[in-house]
């Protein structure tokens, strides 16, 4: 065996690859180590009990020197379970597993996956058996989605973002409702993540029942889209919570009625509300706005003057908090971070491929989540005064 190693590394060819000396030493190792499980678990009790030997099956694995066929032992009650390779594994030891698991949390398909392992290792893994692989996080996801959660967050963006999947046949939409909190410390975490087949402010309150039911008894402010009916599930679950509808989302919807040639001038106008200095400017400029825009756009000083108070609530803060919650914008780049991964895809295979693959990438976009956010010390001690007895230091 050293001979043809020796004469394999000499003329160039891989030791690892199909044909290469490594394939028969692996199996080799692997029935000698089955073959000393299987004695062990064959005790004094076992033996007793009726069980013995009950001749061998056969087993392909995929190993770094291509697919090895190993003999492996079995018993007469079927309750070996051995350890050095598993029941129904598959690739060797798993080694495999962290990597492709990886690569899939980068967006990449399962084809393509399987080119880099036949690059990098010289061998063939197929379609089904990755599949299988990424499966194993299926746990952690529902684990995850079920943690128990703060019993405070200072502040939490709701917002939803759509993908297609196949369901029975067909293309679907299923959209992702994300909860992207701030926790005491300052720092980012996502505390919810459910898919539906739509968003709308029903599904919104099954969420926020969710959380509420995961342990979180309060938020303190709550960012969210213009979606008709979301204040009021919100407020059905966290009565005291303080809601901010994005000014962003606001402005993007008075647009689409305003006429091309209008735009830049309506903009100027508008930017001196929601950019003033107080409530009370602001409040001063929307009516100067009404003054000069109501009769051709009523639709749109409507919507504002509706919505106000749910738009203004951050003029009562500092500017570090206001910059936080007038808009969506944290869960907006969460989300197109996701999309840079999920880009590439078409629709999903079903409702938990998406969801294994969001999970994987709010994993990644997690390992930044470890600083709290500039400034939160002294942002904190404001939350803790305007909303007394609420917001607690830990000291």
């Amino acid at each position: 065996m050293r001979d043809l190693a020796l004469s394999q590394l000499l003329s160039g060819k891989s030791l690892t690859s199909n044909g290469g000396v490594f394939a028969p030493i692996i199996k080799e190792f692997l029935e000698s180590a089955l073959a000393a499980e299987m004695e062990v678990f064959l005790d004094e009790d076992q033996r007793a009990d009726g069980n013995k030997r009950n001749g061998k099956g056969s087993k392909t694995l995929k190993t770094i020197a291509g697919e090895v066929t190993i003999d492996t032992p079995a018993d007469r009650h079927s309750n070996f379970e051995p350890e050095i390779v598993k029941k129904r594994q598959r690739i060797l030891a798993d080694n495999l597993a962290p990597q492709i698991i990886s690569l899939y949390g980068r967006g990449l398909s399962l084809r393509d996956i399987s080119a880099q392992l036949k690059e990098m290792y010289d061998t063939e893994v197929s379609a089904s058996v990755l599949s299988e692989i990424t499966d194993r996080i299926i746990p952690q996801v529902e684990a995850w989605q079920s943690r128990p959660l703060d019993a405070v967050y200072p502040i939490a963006w709701l917002d939803a973002i759509h993908y297609k999947v196949r369901d029975e046949g067909k293309v679907a939409s299923r959209a992702i409702y994300n909860v992207l909190a701030i926790n005491k410390e300052g720092k980012k975490e996502l505390i919810g993540m459910y898919v539906s087949e739509s968003e709308g402010a029903k599904f919104w309150l099954s969420v926020l029942t969710d959380l509420k039911s995961r342990g979180v008894k309060d938020i303190l402010i709550a960012c969210t889209d213009n979606l008709s009916g979301f204040s009021e599930a919100i407020l059905s679950i966290f009565p005291n919570t303080e809601i901010q509808k994005c000014v962003i989302h606001q402005i993007r919807n008075s647009l689409k009625y305003i006429a091309s040639k209008d735009k830049a001038t309506f903009m100027k106008d508008l930017k001196r509300v929601y950019h003033a200095v107080s409530k009370a400017e602001a409040e001063r400029e929307l009516e100067e706005l009404e003054q000069k825009w109501d009769k051709k756009y009523p639709i749109v000083i409507r919507s504002w003057k509706n919505n106000w108070p749910e738009l203004s609530v951050y003029f009562k803060y500092d500017e570090p908090i206001r910059k936080l919650i007038y808009t969506t914008n944290a869960v907006e780049g969460f989300h197109r971070q996701v999309r840079k991964v999920t880009k590439t895809k078409g629709a999903f295979t079903s409702d938990m491929a998406l969801m294994k693959l969001i999970y994987l990438t709010t994993e990644n976009a997690a390992k930044k989540w470890t600083k709290p956010l500039p400034n939160w010390a002294l942002t904190f001690q404001q939350l803790c005064i305007h909303f007394d007895g609420r917001l607690n230091p830990d000291i």
